[in-house]
């Protein structure tokens, strides 16, 4: 069923990682286990990873700078694995590239749908060219290249295909359980701040004031709203 897709699994708890490991090969994944952050990079050399469960708290390196040590130079889908449910681990570990997070303890159809998820996750389909220009703002998706004002901007395999997917929706109010159908394969469960912490992210990039937000908005109770005609040069806007 998922063709013998090879799972990288870093988590130094043994007790869990056999448990996952025995699991996972069950479903039919070659699984490759890894207890120490440190070694990731060196394991990716001879482990041709489809996809990383990658544990927050790691003995040598922890699991958002080994996160970010692998966007450095691969879009291999990420799945943070952690035992706490603020905030904090998810603006960190979305930012360093996450594609998804599973809260601990894990559960296996939860975790297999996520996987699943992850691997299944791809650019939305745009109904035009390979281009999506908005103003200053050009994204060419045959490329996943995203430049703005003339810069080359770096995005996470998640925030390009969420950046995508608002652009081409540009004046509409996408609400999120949309979203989540669009880019990850399941109905918005009320509670996922993912694609709020994601948006806030896409803020900071390309300097849209979180307080007063042109290019990005939230509309409470609705969604969100990607403005086409912010993208525009300022100065001319102003003039």
């Amino acid at each position: 069923m998922n063709e013998s897709k090879q799972v990288l699994l870093v988590e130094d708890d043994l007790t869990l990682g056999d448990w996952v490991r025995e699991y996972l090969t069950e479903q039919g994944f070659i699984v490759e286990h890894c207890t120490r952050g440190d070694e990731v990079m060196e394991c990716l050399k001879h482990f041709k990873a489809d996809i990383v469960l990658l544990d927050v708290m790691l003995p040598g390196l922890n699991g958002i700078e080994v996160c970010r040590q692998i966007r450095q130079t691969l879009q291999t889908p990420i799945i943070m694995l952690t035992a706490r449910a603020d905030e904090f681990d998810e603006v960190i570990g979305l930012e360093a590239g996450a594609n998804d997070y599973v809260i601990k303890p894990v559960r296996p159809r939860a975790l297999l749908a996520r996987i699943s998820g992850a691997l299944k996750q791809s650019i939305p389909a745009i109904n035009a060219s390979s281009d999506i220009q908005h103003g200053e703002l050009l994204i060419n998706l045959e490329a996943n290249r995203v430049t703005y004002q003339g810069k080359e901007i770096e995005l996470s395999t998640s925030l390009f295909a969420f950046l995508c997917f608002l652009a081409n929706h540009a004046g509409e109010v996408v609400d999120r359980d949309t979203v989540f159908k669009a880019l990850k394969n399941r109905e918005y469960d009320g509670q996922d701040r993912r694609f709020d912490v994601m948006l806030s992210t896409l803020r900071k990039i390309f300097n849209d004031d979180p307080q007063k937000p042109k290019k990005f908005k939230t509309v409470w109770g609705k969604g969100y709203l990607f403005v086409a005609d912010a993208w525009n040069n300022e100065e001319q806007t102003s003039s």
